[in-house]
């Protein structure tokens, strides 16, 4: 990991905001956050507007949007807004230390918003608030959590459009073998790919590299580690950037965990650290296994590791989240830790200020404020706590039977989740009775579908 105050680029003040503003570089303003799917939703706001009244007062949206499904129909059953309520608006607060410059987009710049209620006050169903919380108690316990995502995704010869008019089928990836690590490969995604990597560094998201990934077309961007908050607007900004990018370039792409059972599933390995008076506190002499680490380290990682089960849903929030886990696959399937070992679903990595913990089991199609939080509340209850983790593996983790499996479908995920009281503790009961009928929404979406395979299986056979 580098430096996190490094690689600004695109950043911009409101003052800086305004300046650009007055001389007509910059005519329009995105307000968004994020949905429970970690889609960004909001306004574009006229940017006078946005310096002169938006910035220090906000502005409105709908509370449905809380409550939708993926085709934004409001669902029925949640407390937080319904019909008999009328659905009415709640708050959108920029937080202005976020604004960018969207270079992708022309005369544009974007915000991200915290959602607060009438009285100002955080709304504690919002992702962005669940990780602010978790931010604070780990502040209160004197750390500093520092985070970082790797995102995979497939790129493909196709727009979104012509994608949904081929119902998904028969889609031409940007790459016909597979391309881990190619120079040669990769140099013909190149129009896409330099492309992002110049958009996203010119909008405050600071790429490190990019590369080949172990699927046709498939590929990753790899952007510097911040703050936890900061690291996870990167990542919300990351996506929109690469899809907003492959629909101008007649292309697409999918953070899908799983987009084909037989190609590599696409994660979002999440790497954390805590940091105490700028110095990593994971950081010490004592001997865990291969690793000298601090105690710290130890109970984080112990309870990250023993709380997997409560907050499953937050690594892998859909059905198809969970077709990722297959043994051999690069994916993770066996609950334990080793050191520098990929067979692992935690992969601790690096050594003394670089020491941190690398948690493969989250999907790319994961919501990083959520998934992030559930990182963060497991760790720091690891520490309250003082979990033990189990002894480090060394060896081929999918060979290692004896050893418990990670979480394999939504359905038991989501019932482990509504009756965890650890969840309960960690995010409140409201919360969890919120996301559970989320996820419970999901799973009632697909029980009707009829599947590819299912036709494929039955239609001559049975």
């Amino acid at each position: 990991m580098n430096d996190p105050a490094l690689g600004q680029k695109g950043r911009l003040t409101l003052d800086e905001l305004r300046d650009l503003v007055g001389r007509g570089v910059i005519d329009t303003v995105i307000a968004a956050f994020t949905d429970h799917y970690g889609r960004l939703l909001g306004k574009r706001c006229d940017a006078d507007l946005f310096v002169d009244e938006i910035a220090a007062h906000g502005t409105h949206a709908c509370n449905y949007l809380l409550t939708t499904d993926m085709d934004m129909q409001p669902v029925p059953g949640y407390r937080f807004a319904n019909w008999q309520q009328g659905y009415g608006d709640f708050h959108l607060a920029p937080d202005t230390s976020t604004l960018v410059r969207a270079s992708w987009l022309e005369k544009t710049a974007l915000v991200l918003c915290d959602v607060k209620d009438d009285a100002g006050q955080y709304v504690p169903l919002a992702p962005r608030t669940l990780l602010r919380r978790q931010i604070e108690t780990a502040r209160e316990l004197g750390f500093v959590p520092h985070a970082a995502s790797e995102l995979e995704y497939y790129l493909f010869h196709h727009t979104y459009r012509q994608a949904a008019e081929l119902d998904y089928r028969n889609l031409q990836p940007a790459g016909w073998y597979l391309e881990d690590y190619h120079i040669l490969q990769g140099t013909r995604n190149e129009p896409f790919t330099a492309a992002v990597r110049r958009h996203l560094k010119a909008s405050g998201v600071p790429v490190e590299t990019s590369k080949g990934e172990w699927g046709l077309g498939q590929h990753e961007i790899n952007v510097r580690y911040a703050e936890a908050l900061q690291m996870a607007d990167r990542h919300v900004i990351y996506k929109q950037c690469l899809k907003e990018v492959a629909e101008q370039l007649g292309q697409s792409v999918t953070f899908m965990a799983k987009f084909a059972a037989d190609r590599a599933g696409s994660s979002c390995h999440v790497h954390f650290s805590l940091w105490r008076d700028e110095q990593n506190a994971f950081a010490g002499t004592t001997d865990l296994g291969p690793v000298k680490c601090s105690e710290t380290f130890r109970w984080f990682l112990g309870g990250w590791i023993a709380h997997v089960p409560d907050v499953m849903v937050f690594y892998a929030p859909t059905v198809n989240s969970y077709k990722r886990y297959v043994d051999a696959s690069w994916a993770p399937t066996r609950l334990a830790w080793s050191y520098d070992n990929r067979t692992a679903a935690f992969r601790v990595v690096g050594r003394g200020s670089g020491l941190r913990i690398e948690c493969r089991i989250p999907g790319a199609d994961c919501n990083p404020y959520l998934a992030f939080a559930a990182a963060l509340a497991s760790g720091l209850d690891g520490i309250r706590n003082r979990i033990e983790p189990p002894e480090c593996f060394a060896g081929d983790m999918y060979a290692a039977r004896h050893l418990p499996r990670v979480p394999v479908r939504l359905d038991e995920a989501t019932d482990r989740f509504a009756a965890s009281e650890f969840a309960a503790g960690a995010f409140g009961a409201e919360v969890v009775e919120h996301y559970a009928h989320f996820f419970r929404t999901e799973l009632a979406a697909f029980a009707p579908a009829v599947t590819d395979w299912e036709r494929r299986r039955y239609f001559e056979q049975i």
